[in-house]
């Protein structure tokens, strides 16, 4: 029995651990952050909650015979890919980046790409007075002392500082282009501001942009930790983490 820890509680682990737990060759246990009040579980066995940094991830991986780790969080979850890295590094456990392919600017796309949320709230004012702010609920305090006004759509409410002038909008996708496009104009929105996480769940904002000549401000993603082995493709995290450790296909 191969016994495998899927990091994440994205749409990519969930589908993951699916096809894991079809095959009687392999546990599967999933492990999500818990920082979603109710979030979608995957199939499986599945743990909520963090594991004390590194040292406590290492020593949970020993402790549970773990053979292989897939880090599926969220693009822009840099602190856990980082913990991963080092853990699994730590006691020889092999470690695979599951990441979404990111997003690219099309033509009419009229995208300003920055490097992280302080750059992207120094942007705004020159682009709009009425933002859309599509970054989840962490970082929203970034834009707190903003002076323009703010939709800020999330899941669950922030539990850091909101932008004086701003509306609260929680909702989960995946959205329609034509339902994004409705709200922009409902709203009157100047600029959209989002992370570059990929993926169709949530892409229709960026079609919707397009359609209605509306800027985006798009903050790029952190890198992968040199040396750890990624992919996008979902099927070759499935041949990785189920053929024998020495028939693996070789990811770079």
């Amino acid at each position: 029995m191969r016994r495998v820890l899927v990091l994440g509680g994205t749409w990519d682990a969930r589908d993951l651990a699916a096809r894991l737990d079809a095959d009687p060759a392999v546990s599967v246990t999933s492990s999500l952050a818990g920082r979603v009040r109710d979030p979608v579980l995957p199939v499986g066995d599945v743990r909520i909650g963090g594991f004390g940094g590194v040292d406590g991830l290492a020593e949970w991986l020993q402790v549970n015979d773990i053979d292989a780790v897939v880090d599926a969080t969220h693009p822009f979850a840099a602190r856990i890919t980082a913990n991963a890295a080092d853990a699994t590094a730590r006691v020889d456990v092999p470690l695979l980046v599951l990441r979404r392919r990111e997003w690219e600017p099309g033509p009419g796309d009229r995208w300003h790409t920055v490097p992280d949320l302080a750059a992207a709230a120094g942007a705004v004012p020159a682009l709009g007075e009425r933002v859309f702010l599509t970054i989840g609920r962490q970082g929203v305090d970034a834009f707190a002392d903003g002076s323009g006004w703010f939709l800020v759509r999330a899941i669950d409410p922030p539990d850091v500082s909101m932008p004086a002038r701003s509306e609260l909008l929680l909702d989960r996708g995946p959205f329609s282009v034509d339902d994004e496009v409705s709200l922009m104009r409902r709203h009157r929105i100047d600029v959209v501001v989002t992370k570059n996480s990929g993926g169709a769940l949530t892409s229709a904002k960026l079609e919707a942009a397009r359609r209605l000549d509306i800027p985006v401000v798009m903050v790029s993603r952190t890198p992968i930790p040199v040396g750890v082995a990624s992919t996008s493709d979902l099927e070759v995290a499935v041949r990785w983490l189920t053929q024998p450790h020495g028939q693996r296909p070789r990811i770079v």
